[in-house]
């Protein structure tokens, strides 16, 4: 009898440490937890804001998601817009955020990664390539041609990308995020333009090139297209 009462709580344990381990952002306990960036206090996330001072406001931002954004600027041809817990405080503990991602004709949103969110995108203009890839050791590799309307679901943490396909036309798509903060890490960006360089021998030696090809890379102005 002991032991068996000991296997049920030793498997109620795990249990509950393996949500905790899947969980993204922590779940909210109240009704809100508006974000106090005045706090000093460092938690995971923001420290609530007393109730008393919460106002409607908290909850609101005149992002002008209607306006084109300018894509001109960026080496890719692609401009994203993140509205995440920065801009909403309210956004605090509710695990979402969303985005508008603007693209030039031919333009992309690169190869990267939110490694702390699911993404889910709609195509409001144009049309769009995308695709992610799995995880090691298959790399498989699954893409589709979305048209204005359509959805397309990126798993937490793959590699993804989009690609707007037109020489003519620019295309215009909306995501949410399955985190108040997901993160983006732009692999290009990371791994040829990251602060100290990683040594171009290491890279040499992964991407089985000559280092003067890593120098030239590195020696790339490596963009970042969120605003």
């Amino acid at each position: 009898m002991a032991s068996s009462t000991f296997f049920l709580l030793l498997m109620t344990i795990l249990a509950f440490l393996s949500l905790q381990a899947i969980a993204s952002d922590p779940s909210p306990l109240q009704d809100f937890c508006v974000a106090d960036k005045d706090s000093n206090v460092r938690v995971n996330g923001f420290v609530c804001k007393d109730p008393k001072y919460v106002k409607a406001d908290d909850f609101f931002l005149a992002a002008n998601l209607d306006k084109p954004r300018d894509t001109s600027i960026s080496k890719v041809g692609s401009n994203v817009t993140l509205i995440n817990v920065m801009q909403i405080p309210g956004l605090n503990t509710l695990g979402i955020s969303l985005a508008r991602i603007d693209y030039a004709q031919l333009g992309e949103n690169p190869p990267h990664t939110h490694p702390r969110a699911t993404e889910i995108l709609t195509v409001l203009e144009g049309t769009l390539y995308v695709g992610f890839v799995t995880s090691n050791p298959n790399n498989t590799l699954f893409t589709k041609m979305l048209n204005k309307g359509d959805v397309f679901v990126f798993p937490e943490g793959l590699i993804h990308f989009q690609f707007n396909p037109s020489p003519n036309k620019p295309a215009v798509a909306i995501a949410a995020l399955s985190s108040q903060n997901p993160g983006a890490i732009t692999i290009a960006n990371a791994v040829f333009g990251s602060k100290a360089p990683i040594s171009e021998d290491v890279l040499a030696k992964a991407f089985q090139v000559e280092k003067k090809t890593v120098d030239w890379l590195q020696a790339q102005f490596w963009a970042d297209n969120h605003n």
